[in-house]
């Protein structure tokens, strides 16, 4: 039996046309993976009500005059760097939040709730704190962006940062239109100007995650004056942390010291 090639041009298309429906419908579950709530972290446990739901947020030196708010990756367990996060960030008070639908923190994520969520804790935070910092890795990088380009933190940390989302997701699938297909661009290239804080940027050299290419875009849309970029010898997306340099670059960039 013979198969026209107006027939294989219909399936062929028929079979892109629906793989492009699944990764609209499917997006967010390839965006975001939720994790389950920790258990034994020696950190405050908090749960706020912040836009219609709860978010669970662990906190570290509570009394301190100085925080740091910090924003994870799209599949981080936060909780897991509380003590590293005790050792670094030496005298300041520490925030590590759980996204919706994250830890013990209800609803789902999209980038709408993040972003409202960021603004609504800072405000919170910003009144029990004289000055506050805000970090942001992967992911979290996104949320960091564009909370400062909205508030007036006293500095940004970002690890392993992006461009935008859409970027990172139209490079992975070049065949596909991903600025039409996607709903939560987290363009923090866009919101790059806006920002006045002093920056320092993370890169890990052998990040297979983050292209180089986004990050170095991000950097240049971010006022070099105000911009420090190191890149991490060594180190991956996922193993960035584990490197020295890591911990004594985010402590000097804050001032931190454990005299």
């Amino acid at each position: 039996m013979k198969v026209s090639i107006t027939n294989i041009v219909t399936m062929v298309a028929a079979a892109y046309v629906g793989v492009a429906v699944f990764l609209y419908l499917a997006q967010r579950s390839f965006l975001y993976y939720p994790v389950p709530a920790a258990s034994g972290t020696p950190a405050e446990d908090l749960r706020w009500d912040v836009g219609g739901e709860t978010l669970q947020i662990w906190r570290i030196g509570a009394e301190a005059e100085d925080a740091v708010i910090y924003y994870g990756g799209n599949a981080e367990d936060v909780s897991f760097n509380v003590g590293q996060f005790a050792r670094i960030f030496v005298g300041k008070a520490v925030y590590l939040v759980n996204y919706r639908g994250y830890g013990a923190s209800s609803g789902s994520p999209t980038q709408t709730a993040l972003f409202a969520d960021a603004t609504a804790l800072y405000d919170r935070i910003a009144r029990a704190h004289r000055r506050v910092t805000v970090v942001g890795r992967s992911l979290g990088s996104g949320v960091a962006i564009h909370l400062a380009a909205e508030r007036r933190p006293e500095r940004v940390l970002l690890i392993t940062p992006f461009a935008s989302i859409t970027g990172v997701a139209q490079a992975a699938l070049p065949f596909f239109p991903v600025s039409l297909l996607l709903k939560d661009r987290f363009d923090s290239e866009s919101y790059a100007s806006q920002v006045t804080a002093p920056v320092l940027m993370l890169i890990a050299e052998h990040d297979k995650v983050i292209p180089r290419w986004s990050s170095d875009r991000l950097a240049e849309a971010l006022n070099p004056e105000r911009l420090t970029v190191e890149v991490v010898l060594g180190t991956g997306h996922n193993t960035i942390h584990l490197a020295p340099h890591f911990e004594t670059a985010l402590a000097g960039f804050l001032g931190c010291t454990d005299d």
